[in-house]
């Protein structure tokens, strides 16, 4: 009975599976959300180009 009472107790596992999770939701919103990031990703660089040329 000890040993599953410190199998449940130990968290050295629960934040590998966090830090897993947490990155499963960012690839998810990237992948759902990939043509608004790609165009204001553009954009960005665009207006970046344009204003280096001045100086």
């Amino acid at each position: 009975m000890g040993e599953l009472r410190a199998f449940w107790c130990e968290e050295d596992g629960a934040v590998t599976v966090e830090v897993i999770l947490v990155l499963l939701v960012l690839i998810a919103l990237v992948l759902l959300f990939k043509k608004q990031l790609i165009s204001v990703v553009n954009s960005i660089l665009s207006k970046v180009s344009d204003q280096s040329d001045s100086v």
